[in-house]
């Protein structure tokens, strides 16, 4: 009895010295994380939640979220992910909590359960328009991982290492140098950074050789420092170089600020501050237009829409002093982060935000500038884009080709990755068939006409089929044709086409050993004036005319049996005669044309087109008045007659000579 009393005053002396140990955990954890040392922190904070008594309920939630929050700065979704759906399951849990959840889940790719968690988020904070911003967003990315853009994206292992290597720039006019931001081992800065748990950062350089491999990069010399140097972008003649440099500290927050140095030779100028604000301030990211006047950076500066926005200053010349920064406005920046950005000579912004619609954190979007001066902001979409941070890119000049930095592969680390817009490829797969019986043609000619003034010749093989490789923003006619048979023809274009795709075309000839039926002509019961339905067909008659030059054809209308033969046979004259009569007013020369009028005199023959649709009507019979008296009734008698009831034209010549013009 006494030793275990003894051993429970022991615990009480031992809890009432932990008590301020703990505080004391928990304070140094709340001063990580104030300062910026987000790495750090964690630690300390799942330190002070694991020594937390569990009916301290209060306190376990709040160093759930507050481990959560690390990881999210940290850019670590995987963790965040895991912390936060801890957060929202714990008691009176923070509706940010929720939404961060969803972020997370988000910047994992796991866009269905987001979108849910958004929902939820939605119930909770009805107000807070994110949750649908975020939402559609979500939708988005489903449908732009469904239908990628063409570019191919390829990971620059050369480059890459295991720290973070990011924000290239090409150093030279035949992109084969490359200066980027890395915090691998090389870098000067010895230190670690509480913030990121990686060493401060350094730019390298890296060339491509012969064999299209990149060197081994090394730091560029005189220009890194003891602190976290990076993001650098050459001007003009690739001789001027402007960089980031920040000064971190422990538990010290200082600005960063935009370096600058001349190249003379092969040597780099002492890099020196351009002093466009405040050291205090961060001034980070520059990009300049060719002529070195007009420098884009970001800062968190006020005046600004939240977060870290993207400024200009301007100058009259090189060494002059810059204007007072200008944000470039709603169309750009948000009330998230807006960050590295890359100038295109024809002035086309690209940079990188968290507040625009994006698949996951960093988005790339390309800005094209207005007359009046506002932006039209695109997504860069996928495959450039993904659920990751996506940014930091550069392009070689006017090519759809560069490098940028994404954390995809899911390490938290930034990797550099390649991009390129393969020239556009099309080709065309065509088949030629018969119109009535659906056999391939073999031996048929194929003619390719292009409003490019390309004019190729083809002959369809063993399978009716022809092949041509087209050009990009172009229209396409190819015109077949066969002996015994009218041209046919078939269009396509490539105009308009921003992936590279295979078309399939069938042309169908028609054969002209026999009556050719024109569908849907339409008369007013005893009349003989064409009907507006009727002009379709008629309009593709003349299109089969003038492809057809060399040939004459006879107009030739048909009537049921049901009046006498005399009116049946004038009002079959008439409508035939109208028929060549619009022809005539569409250009048709009339000495191509002539008008029969058949009456009753020619019932139609049963073919297999015909059976299929009305199965009662046995191929090759002949739609007589006596045999259709014979049908079963009224029904099927109507649709014999009317099948009676039709227009055709048949070919009277091929040798036609059009009149000269």
């Amino acid at each position: 009895m006494r030793r275990f009393s003894i051993l429970i005053i022991l615990l009480i002396i031992a809890a009432i010295q932990d008590s301020p140990a703990q505080k004391r955990k928990a304070e140094r954890a709340y001063a990580a994380f104030n300062a910026g040392e987000y790495f750090d922190a964690i630690d300390e904070f799942k330190d002070s939640y694991s020594k937390t008594k569990k009916t301290d309920k209060a306190s376990r939630t709040e160093l759930v979220f507050m481990i959560a929050e690390c990881y999210r700065f940290i850019n670590d979704p995987k963790n965040s992910e895991t912390w936060y759906k801890l957060a929202v399951k714990s008691p009176n849990s923070k509706p940010e909590a929720q939404y961060w959840l969803a972020v997370s889940l988000k910047k994992n790719g796991k866009y269905q359960q987001a979108i849910d968690e958004f929902k939820k988020y939605k119930q909770i904070v009805p107000s807070d328009p994110k949750a649908d911003r975020e939402i559609r967003a979500c939708e988005l990315a489903i449908e732009w991982q469904r239908n990628p853009e063409a570019y191919k994206v390829d990971e620059l292992k050369d480059l890459n290492s295991k720290e973070s290597d990011y924000s290239p720039s090409y150093a030279r006019d035949d992109f084969g140098i490359v200066y980027f931001t890395s915090a691998r081992d090389d870098a000067e800065g010895n230190k670690t950074h509480g913030a990121t748990g990686q060493g401060y950062t350094d730019i390298f350089e890296s060339r491509i050789d012969k064999k299209s491999k990149w060197s081994t990069p090394v730091p560029v010399d005189k220009i890194n420092s003891e602190f976290e140097d990076g993001t650098p972008f050459f001007v003009g003649d690739y001789k001027e170089l402007y960089f980031t440099r920040c000064e971190a500290g422990k538990r010290e927050k200082k600005g960063c600020v935009i370096m600058f140095s001349k190249k003379s030779g092969d040597t780099w100028s002492e890099p020196k501050s351009i002093d466009i604000l405040p050291d205090s301030v961060v001034a980070a990211h520059p990009a300049l237009t060719s002529d070195g006047l007009s420098l884009y950076f970001v800062s968190d500066i006020s005046g600004g829409f939240g977060g870290k926005d993207i400024w200009k200053a301007t100058r009259t010349g090189e060494g002059e002093n810059w204007s007072k920064p200008v944000n470039l406005g709603p169309d750009i920046n948000t009330g998230g982060d807006e960050l590295f950005p890359y100038l295109r000579d024809d002035g086309t912004l690209y940079f990188s935000s968290d507040g625009l619609i994006g698949m996951g954190g960093l988005d790339i979007f390309k800005a094209t500038p207005q007359p009046d001066g506002s932006w039209v902001v695109q997504n860069f979409k996928s495959p450039v884009n993904s659920f990751a941070d996506d940014f930091g890119i550069t392009f070689e000049n006017g090519n759809e080709r560069g490098i940028f930095s994404s954390t995809r592969k899911g390490r938290g680390n930034d990797e550099l990755y390649s991009f390129e817009l393969p020239p556009l490829r099309f080709n065309i797969n065509g088949l030629v068939k018969d119109e009535k019986t659906g056999a391939v043609i073999i031996g048929s000619t194929i003619q390719l006409i292009a409003s490019d003034g390309s004019n190729l010749q083809a002959e369809t093989g063993t399978s009716g089929d022809f092949k041509f490789a087209l050009k990009p923003d172009v229209d396409y006619i190819f015109l077949a044709s066969k002996k015994g048979y009218l041209n046919g023809k078939e269009k396509e274009t490539t105009k308009g086409q921003v992936k590279s795709r295979d078309f399939m075309v069938t042309i169908l000839l028609t054969a002209i050993d026999k009556p050719i039926e024109l569908p849907n002509i339409f008369y007013d019961f005893g009349k003989w004036d064409l009907r507006p339905e009727s002009m379709v067909s008629l309009d593709k008659l003349v299109e089969t005319l003038t492809d057809n030059l060399n040939v004459t054809i006879e107009l030739m209308s048909h009537t049921d049996s049901r009046d006498t033969e005399e009116y049946n046979q004038d009002l079959s004259q008439k409508r035939a005669q109208s028929v060549v009569q619009y022809l005539i007013e569409k250009g048709v020369e009339p000495d191509r044309l002539s008008a029969r009028g058949y009456g009753e005199s020619s019932p139609k023959v049963v073919d297999a087109a015909i059976n299929a649709q009305s199965p009662f009507l046995k191929t090759g019979t002949s739609l007589s008045e006596q045999y259709i008296n014979t049908l079963a009734n009224e029904e099927q008698k109507e649709i014999a007659h009317q099948i009676n009831r039709r227009t055709e034209f048949r070919v009277m010549r091929i040798d036609y000579e059009p009149p000269k013009k």
